[in-house]
């Protein structure tokens, strides 16, 4: 396929998604209208789980701008493009900020506060107007962040200097910190305080492992897409999807480690304010969910992706992110959904809605964002040495 057969594939790809979006805002505004807190609800999982891509692209970004290497270079647009959809996640969480925060937390509520000792104490930092002022400083170092990136990126394509390299060094290095700590405060605010008697220094930390590895399954299936047309054919290698499978295997043991270090940490000390947490989420009907991650999260990942051959086979690991794309949802839906149902396992028609109508236009935008510039520069395919090289 030529580049431009390409281009009209993708674009044709980008109506369809914009499409399903539409298709979605119905039932998703009969919600809104007759069930406004399942919508909120749905809304919120679907949201933290879409925001997972734009964010994890930044992270990778900046860690590719530090450290080089290959796996970098042959998704850096990709990465680029999922990065320019941070300012449509800043507007998709208008709804939540303007009007989902009493319909989900708790703490915004003056009456329950007043007979809440704890939560009195912990009024100063859960309150509306620091939420909402916190949640604006999030995205305003997202989006600054991003666009400054993405700026010193384009300027070195077009004059790779040494002045111009160290500025990028420095600007991603903070641009990291500064993720990792935004990050693991919206982590707090929007997942952990629903639930606000709760805590866990650890809970942040799975959401960012969490948004990598979302990242990487996206890149690795749009990338195996692009591998079989021209010019990619030429230079994107099986040695390329090997990294990425490798980076994968990385982030679900990373994953593992976190999240048993989090469950031992508290069944350990088996306090009554951080046991409730997880006896919630292994009751009824939420067991079988947390089986579900440990054995499609966890094992099976890793025992596929330990081989070499799979890593090697592209089609084949492109359906391995796939399957880890709907696995890394049913996680999302496990830390969030049992705060809204205690009493058992609860499924809406919102709950497939929400995150396929937000998806869908993430997607839709994505494409716009990849198609609206070159899919490769010619600096990174000479830095890569494989413009000339078949796929092996």
């Amino acid at each position: 396929m030529s580049p431009t057969e390409l281009s009209t594939n993708l674009a044709r790809r980008q109506r369809l998604a914009f499409g399903v979006a539409i298709f979605c805002a119905v039932p998703a505004l009969v919600s809104w209208a007759q069930n406004p807190e399942q919508f909120f609800q749905s809304y919120l999982m679907a949201y933290l789980y879409w925001l997972g891509p734009s964010l994890g692209a930044l992270g990778f970004v900046c860690l590719h701008n530090l450290t080089g290497g290959g796996w970098g270079f042959a998704i850096r647009r990709l990465l680029e493009a999922a990065m320019r959809n941070i300012p449509l996640m800043a507007v998709l969480f208008l709804p939540l900020l303007l009007g989902g925060i009493h319909h989900l937390y708790e703490w915004s509520h003056a009456d329950v506060v007043a007979h809440d000792a704890l939560l009195q104490k912990k009024a100063p930092y859960l309150n509306v107007p620091f939420f909402q002022g916190r949640a604006v400083a999030y995205f305003a170092f997202w989006i600054l962040c991003s666009a400054l990136v993405l700026k010193l990126n384009a300027r070195f394509d077009r004059q790779p200097i040494e002045r111009l390299k160290q500025r990028i060094m420095l600007v991603s290095g903070l641009g990291i910190l500064g993720y990792f700590m935004s990050m693991s405060f919206a982590a707090f605010d929007w997942g952990m305080s629903l639930e606000p008697h709760w805590f866990s220094t650890i809970y942040g930390v799975l959401f960012i492992i969490g948004q990598g590895l979302t990242t990487l399954c996206l890149a690795v299936i749009v990338s195996s897409h692009l591998a079989r047309h021209e010019p990619f054919s030429r230079w994107l290698s099986k040695d390329h999807f090997h990294d990425l499978g490798n980076l994968m295997m990385a982030f679900t043991l990373l994953w593992a480690y976190m999240s048993f270090s989090q469950f031992e940490i508290i069944w350990s000390a088996n306090l009554p304010e951080e046991t409730p947490w997880y006896l919630n989420r292994l009751g009824d009907g939420w067991q079988g969910l947390a089986l579900f991650l440990v054995a499609f999260h966890f094992v099976l990942p890793l025992v596929v992706l330990l081989r070499r051959k799979t890593k090697r086979n592209i089609q084949f690991l492109a359906k391995v992110a796939l399957c880890m794309l709907v696995v890394r949802y049913a996680e999302i839906y496990w830390l969030i959904a049992p705060a809204f149902h205690q009493g058992g396992a609860h499924f809406h028609y919102m709950d497939v809605i929400a995150p396929l109508g937000i998806g869908a236009l993430w997607i839709g935008m994505f494409l716009r964002n990849l198609r609206g510039r070159p899919l490769v520069s010619l600096q990174d395919a000479e830095l890569l040495n494989q413009l000339e090289a078949p796929v092996q």
